[in-house]
């Protein structure tokens, strides 16, 4: 082939860099190019190509694109490979293997996918020359890229080798590093070096393993992100011309020495961790800017600046917590970075990056410019601030997200529309409160979304000191609904809850509920998906003891979405009481087990609850203790409830079991994921097997959509007990749960 002939290719980047690695390419002489989320396709000469292969930056991948074609059915994928002339791309003596990347309705496994390329590749070698070409999933000559979107098929092959992002010099690492062209985007995103002096510096407050402070070393040097690699997948590939390559290399090693000899600045990093500064050393020796790069142990704290250190570039990667506690505590180190800024580095250009914007927002300085980009699969932003003091906020900003939870934000915007949610609270109120207390109920919900301008759920809990608590829950809006209205109706709400005067002639709900601002907690509910169910949204530890039908209970209504008492399924603890009596007692999934402590307070003979969660297992126990229960006959077990109801370890049945699973979850503990939908059956199967052939499993769900598999009836008898199980103060929500008495057909 000539070297003038245009080469069709597709260069993979991390996930939001997709445009930054379009105008990359468009500097490196790339034609006709296109972004997606994947990457960017483009044509290229030879020269172009290997250009690219050598000094972009952003990429991961060069791909090489030879065909695609649509997928009707699964011979398809065998057949669109065997149609490429593969000895014109190399040997049959050179290893390959095959990566490929998505999945469709017709192709649900990508290991099947690769599978199918590599018969074909080897079934036309075979034919053609006798011989096959071996597989080397590790070490390949030859990796061969497959990429399925929709229906349609993208065989290429790849000429980087390994991931462009590995640039030779990073051995030693810290605890969370960033990878090099995501790092080296993120400079590129700050115009490093491009907007500034010949002479400005660099500075990386919290550096670990130095990978900011060598990419950015690596730009302002004009060093090739690739010239110290020495593997590359194009080796093997037919039309590689090795004298062109050298002379594209040639020139690259001309660049870097031109840029080590023109570059003046000062790139400095600083880190408390002696461990990561030594490993940062190692990797700036071995990217050889030895000379040009100084780390040394500091703590923020301590920051401060070298002489002659010329204004420049201060970009930073701080941690960000993955648990809330963490979170808390980060607040006051980003607060610090912004001190840091206004103390050391005014006229200077900042940027940070992090994947939790709030933390970002608490360096309390104006961002002119914000990207949202993705570190691995952490939603991330990266902020960049002109540092000058009129950019300098007095206060960190807040989004009305967070602002909503200070009473201080609430506030009454429509007199009217407030008054009417005001009377229907006292209404509630008047009506349910008499019903509680002549039934002696403490907690229950006293407003269900009855007006569709606010949507809400309050409950009200009544701790043993008779302090009333307000527990309200707002149910995420709809995308189509205007955030700000909903934000503004929300304030208001709760301005009305916690007594504030909407005119002269109203007083206000605290006479009423006696309920002031402080006990006034506010949560949002949204789809629960996976262990979110067991996430924290606050870190008070603070727990209340409440009183119900004589039976008491820890709950904790600021730390997580849930407060450890489903008080809809007050009825079903009260059944379960009632039919306890010298019975062996099981609970599945059972949360805090307030269902157990019924079933002991009923005279249950014994007791077994079974959870995936320590934390709730743990509140569980407190619950135990709480009620003086023998904890000798009535026991706590962390275990995978699917798991144990498959186990064949002989047990002795139980009389009464209660069934009360998540409608979804894949917590790491599972072996798998569950479906309430699709597994109930095999749950319900399973758990009739551990009972008693004149016992009871009561079975319950929340999934509003759920539907009862209609073949249970022809092995159980089943008897409804939704409408029974549901209390006066969830009648006007009949969806908050099913349930179900289940028995064998012959007792």
């Amino acid at each position: 082939m000539k070297q003038s002939e245009l080469f069709s290719i597709f260069v993979t980047c991390p996930l939001g860099l997709q445009y930054a690695l379009e105008r990359e390419l468009g500097l490196l002489g790339a034609n006709s190019l296109k972004a997606t989320p994947a990457g960017v396709s483009a044509e290229v000469d030879q020269q172009n190509l290997y250009q690219v292969l050598l000094w972009s930056r952003i990429a991961n991948r060069v791909i090489l694109q030879i065909t695609k074609g649509k997928i009707n059915e699964a011979d398809d994928v065998y057949d669109l490979a065997m149609k490429i002339m593969w000895d014109s791309y190399f040997s049959e003596t050179n290893s390959i293997s095959v990566d490929f990347i998505g999945t469709n309705n017709i192709i649900n496994n990508s290991t099947f996918g690769a599978l199918r390329i590599k018969d074909a590749v080897v079934d036309q070698f075979r034919q053609d020359t006798g011989v096959r070409p071996s597989v080397d999933r590790n070490q390949a000559d030859i990796r061969i890229s497959a990429r399925l979107h929709k229906d349609y098929l993208s065989i290429g092959i790849d000429l980087s080798g390994e991931s462009l992002h590995r640039r030779g010099y990073r051995t030693a690492m810290g605890s969370a590093p960033l990878k090099e062209n995501l790092a080296a985007g993120l400079l590129m995103l700050t115009g490093w070096p491009e907007k500034f002096e010949v002479d400005a510096s660099f500075v990386d407050p919290m550096c670990g393993s130095g990978t900011l402070l060598i990419e950015a070393a690596m730009l302002v040097t004009c060093k090739a992100p690739g010239l110290d690699r020495e593997q590359w997948g194009f080796s093997a590939w037919k039309t590689h011309d090795e004298q062109l390559w050298q002379n594209v290399k040639d020139l690259a090693n001309e660049a870097f020495e031109k840029g080590k000899a023109k570059y003046r600045g000062r790139i400095v990093g600083f880190d408390q961790d002696p461990t990561v500064i030594s490993s940062a050393w190692s990797n700036i020796k071995l990217a050889g800017f030895e000379t040009i790069i100084h780390v040394e142990k500091k703590s923020l704290d301590s920051f401060a600046l070298f002489e002659k250190m010329e204004s420049g570039l201060v970009l930073t990667n701080p941690p960000y917590g993955e648990r809330l506690g963490e979170v808390q505590a980060l607040k006051g180190l980003y607060a610090l970075l912004g001190e840091q800024f206004e103390a050391h580095l005014l006229n200077w250009q900042a940027a940070v990056f992090t994947g939790n914007i709030d933390l970002g927002r608490s360096v309390a300085w104006r961002s002119h410019k914000q990207y949202k980009l993705y570190n691995g699969a952490i939603d991330s932003h990266l902020l960049l601030f002109n540092l000058e003091q009129n950019n300098r906020f007095k206060e960190v900003w807040q989004s009305p997200d967070i602002k909503i939870h200070s009473p201080s934000f609430w506030k009454v915007s429509h007199s009217e529309r407030a008054k009417m949610f005001a009377n229907r609270i006292k209404k509630n109120y008047k009506a349910i409160s008499k019903w509680a207390n002549k039934n002696k109920i403490e907690c229950y919900r006293l407003y269900d979304a009855d007006m569709p301008e606010f949507s809400i759920a309050i409950d009200i809990y009544k701790d043993e000191k008779q302090r009333v608590w307000m527990h309200v829950q707002e149910y995420a809006a709809p995308k189509s609904v205007d955030a700000i209205a909903s934000i503004e109706r929300l304030r208001e709400a709760l301005a009305v809850l916690s007594g504030h005067s909407i005119d002269e002639e109203d007083t206000g709900l605290v006479d009423a509920l006696g309920v002031s601002a402080e006990r006034i907690i506010l949560k949002r509910r949204a789809i629960q998906k996976g262990s979110s169910q067991y996430e924290k949204a606050a870190d008070s530890n603070e727990y209340l003891l409440v009183n119900e039908n004589n039976a008491k209970f820890q709950v904790n209504l600021k730390d997580y979405l849930d407060t450890g008492l489903f008080l809809d399924h007050r009825i079903m603890r009260r059944w379960v009481r009632d039919h306890a009596q010298g019975k062996r007692f099981l609970n599945l999934f059972c949360y805090t087990a307030s269902v157990s402590v019924n079933a002991a307070l009923g005279g249950s003979r014994s007791s077994l609850s079974i959870d995936m969660s320590k934390t709730y297992l743990n509140w569980a126990n407190e619950n135990y203790i709480a009620n003086n229960m023998d904890l000798s006959k009535h026991k706590l077990s962390q275990l995978d409830c699917l798991e144990w109801l498959k186990s064949k370890q002989p047990i002795e049945p139980f009389d009464l079991i209660f069934l009360d699973p998540p409608s979804f979850s894949n917590s790491k503990k599972m072996q798998g994921v569950l479906d309430i939908q699709r597994d109930h059956s095999e749950l319900i199967d399973l758990s009739m097997t551990k009972l008693t052939k004149n016992g009871q499993l009561i079975f319950s769900n929340n999934l509003r959509k759920f539907k009862l598999d209609d073949a249970l009836n022809t092995r159980y008898k089943i008897t409804n007990f939704t409408k029974q199980s549901i209390d006066k103060d969830f009648e006007r929500n009949q969806k908050i749960h099913q349930c179900w008495i289940i028995e064998n057909q012959n007792s």
